[in-house]
């Protein structure tokens, strides 16, 4: 999985002072979380940009004066009228430990369904995943090019060596919906089929 690098500085003064002085010039308070004890920085709120603004997902490096933490993000705060952000708690990664992580759907492949004019549809863009930091994938493809009309795709056809999907099997990642315009040529063709052929004599 792709890392964004975010560089900070550690807090002394955690309270809603300091915490206040720091939203008021630009910054961000954070928490680390996962460690030995919770590690509390800022940084500037320009660095989030590419993290939390991306419908992608990303595990982080987080630079504090010399010292360097892998991490995912955790939670976010922002104000709800001005969507400014208002707080970040990020959780530590370890090499030898598994991680769950929300991780975007990627659809790959063309559906035999689509193209006799069913409509796809998304049902699940994001899927929780578990796995070891190294095998935390950048998407997970959702394969629709089995899905005829009226298919399902399930998650259990996305499963993989290298993670595990947190989800029922009955979970539907992807459908092929019959669209409006083809059920009106179906039910048409029916009644075409059931109607008597015109000037055929008995």
């Amino acid at each position: 999985m792709k890392s964004i690098t975010i560089k900070g500085s550690e807090r002394e003064s955690v309270g809603k002072v300091a915490t206040k002085a720091l939203r008021n010039a630009g910054a961000v308070p954070c928490v680390l979380y996962g460690g030995n004890q919770p590690v509390h920085f800022s940084a500037d709120e320009r660095a989030f940009k590419t993290l939390v603004y991306t419908p992608n997902a990303h595990t982080v490096v987080i630079e504090l004066e010399g010292k360097s933490f892998n991490a995912i993000l955790q939670d976010i705060q922002v104000h709800p009228v001005t969507d400014k952000i208002l707080h970040i708690d990020f959780f530590q990664l370890f090499d030898d430990k598994e991680i769950t992580m929300e991780v975007p759907v990627r659809v790959v492949g063309v559906s035999p369904g689509v193209l006799l004019g069913g409509v796809l549809r998304l049902n699940t863009r994001r899927l929780k995943v578990k796995a070891l930091p190294a095998n935390l994938p950048d998407f997970i493809d959702a394969d629709i090019s089995p899905l005829e009309m009226g298919n399902k795709l399930y998650v259990t056809k996305l499963v993989s060596d290298n993670y595990k999907l947190l989800h029922p099997d009955n979970t539907v990642v992807a459908q092929v919906r019959i669209s409006r315009a083809a059920m009106k040529a179906a039910q048409e063709a029916a009644k075409a089929a059931k109607a008597p052929a015109k000037g055929k004599k008995k």
